[in-house]
């Protein structure tokens, strides 16, 4: 039911989910994993170099022959050389987050290259599906990281509503009941973020790990709305400090400097109090560590069930089909 999708056979892999691409942790050995699981891998480039983005794209190719895609971060200064390196390496899929990417669009297109932005809002993707986008992935301000203010609950519908090619659900997703929540609102698949931290392959510091299996439901917060930059993490000394910071009148450039190196400082490294933690408000929900294979295969097990006992609760059965 949930298996070779029309999005999977764009993107070409076995179930419609994504990975999100996650600077730092979204490594090899995270993309890799998801794509051999028949899910689609995306290489977080955050704001590294070209040098390492190609290292990354070079061991995924070892580690598997499934499709896999880059994120761009716009905001990188890296983020020009990271695209040129994309479709010199013929990398199957490029998605994009922290900005409006239509003017690169073309380029990618004529490369062959697939390009699905990440959007938190319906006029981005009306224009990106103008300027030739071949999906958006529908970021709910759920989800960790960069985010927009609008819930993944409202966005979808609506995005789905005001464009004509597929959306990708995100945000406050991480199991099964998710997955079909989102596509119950007219998304065409997933993309899931804080799930995958805790899973085997990650590369994320192990105390990073236990934090988001010890949180609670309030346990994220938002810090970057004066600067223009909101981002979601796990409360900790870091974002209490960022927001009176912020209070107080700091200006961008000194907020910048206050950030700079705070992500690989907690999610790589493991400052609990001092780095950056970002992750999702699912991360209330999840309690385990597991094999990536496991995560997807429990996910699409779960959804057809919940789909199977939707249909059985409204009295269709399996000859009703």
């Amino acid at each position: 039911m949930l298996e070779n999708t029309p999005l999977c056979q764009m993107l070409g892999i076995r179930y419609p989910i994504l990975q999100g691409g996650m600077a730092w942790l979204g490594t090899a050995e995270l993309v890799s994993a998801v794509s051999e699981a028949g899910g689609l891998g995306i290489i977080g480039s955050g704001n590294a170099s070209p040098e390492w983005l190609k290292e990354q794209i070079a061991l995924t190719r070892q580690k598997t022959s499934q499709p896999f895609g880059v994120n761009i971060m716009l905001m990188s200064h890296y983020a020009a050389d990271n695209l040129k390196l994309v479709t010199e390496e013929k990398v199957k899929v490029v998605t994009f987050g922290g900005g409006n990417p239509g003017s690169l669009i073309p380029t990618l297109k004529q490369n062959g290259v697939l390009v699905i932005p990440v959007v938190s809002s319906v006029a981005l993707a009306r224009r990106l599906e103008k300027a030739g986008a071949d999906a958006v992935v529908a970021e709910g301000t759920e989800s960790g990281g960069h985010v927009g203010d609008t819930s993944t609950m409202a966005l979808i519908p609506q995005v789905v509503d005001a464009v004509n090619i597929p959306v990708i659900g995100a945000g406050g997703i991480a199991d099964g009941r998710g997955m079909v929540a989102a596509l119950a609102l007219g998304a065409r698949g997933i993309q899931m973020g804080t799930r995958f931290i805790c899973s085997d392959e990650c590369i994320a510091h192990p105390d990073f790990k236990r934090q988001i299996i010890e949180a609670g439901d309030r346990a994220t917060t938002v810090t970057g709305k004066a600067s223009g930059h909101p981002a979601r993490c796990l409360e900790n000394r870091f974002t209490r400090d960022f927001t009176c910071r912020e209070r107080e009148g700091c200006n961008a450039d000194e907020l910048y400097e206050l950030s700079r190196g705070r992500l690989r400082e907690g999610v790589i490294e493991g400052n609990i109090q001092n780095g950056s933690l970002m992750a999702g408000q699912i991360s209330g929900f999840i309690r385990d560590i597991l094999p990536v294979k496991n995560i997807i295969e429990n996910t699409i097990h779960q959804a057809e069930e919940v789909l199977g006992g939707l249909c059985s609760m409204n009295g269709v059965g399996a000859k009703d089909g």
